[in-house]
């Protein structure tokens, strides 16, 4: 039992029903003489959301699959480099470039400026000029503390490592 939003009724049980952009509570004498059906959701906004609620998986593949497996080869520095340099080398200007991979010539001006392209694109470099952009990475250098010893590394260890 609530109160009718439209005409002030009191205690009277209502329905939350559409009244223009609005949604009120209404009683069912108000309703029935504006004409106001019950709210009403689209047919496809209804299903959509039903869609929505269910379990969605995002990852597909193999369970377990080890994502640092592709960090087997890196870009190489000098890659805008040897992009131009294979360019110049078959005597084609940027735009030639550009319509044998089917990119447009700014994307082909970014690489050659340093600015790293995405990987699909550097695939296409590599085909059309026949130039290898990426090389095997190179493990960085790291640090192992023995385990022997029974402390930790502490802030003084550290600073004595700096210096």
């Amino acid at each position: 039992m609530a109160d009718c939003e439209l005409c002030g009724a009191m205690k009277v049980s209502v329905r939350h029903v559409k009244m223009g952009k609005a949604e009120v509570a209404a009683c069912s004498r108000c309703s029935d003489k504006m004409n106001l059906g019950p709210k009403e959701t689209a047919p496809g906004l209804a299903r959509a959301q039903s869609m929505s609620a269910r379990p969605t998986f995002s990852a597909k593949g193999k369970k377990g699959k080890d994502i640092m497996l592709k960090a087997e080869k890196e870009l190489a520095d000098d890659f805008s480099q040897r992009i131009s340099n294979a360019r110049k080398a078959k005597g084609w200007n940027q735009a030639t470039l550009g319509k044998r991979m089917a990119e447009t010539v700014n994307i082909i001006k970014a690489a050659e400026s340093g600015k790293r392209p995405t990987d699909s694109v550097l695939k296409k470099f590599e085909r059309v000029l026949s130039i290898t952009l990426f090389q095997a990475s190179t493990p960085s250098e790291t640090r192992r503390i023995d385990s022997s010893t029974s402390r930790g590394m502490t802030l003084g260890d550290y600073l004595d490592d700096i210096r």
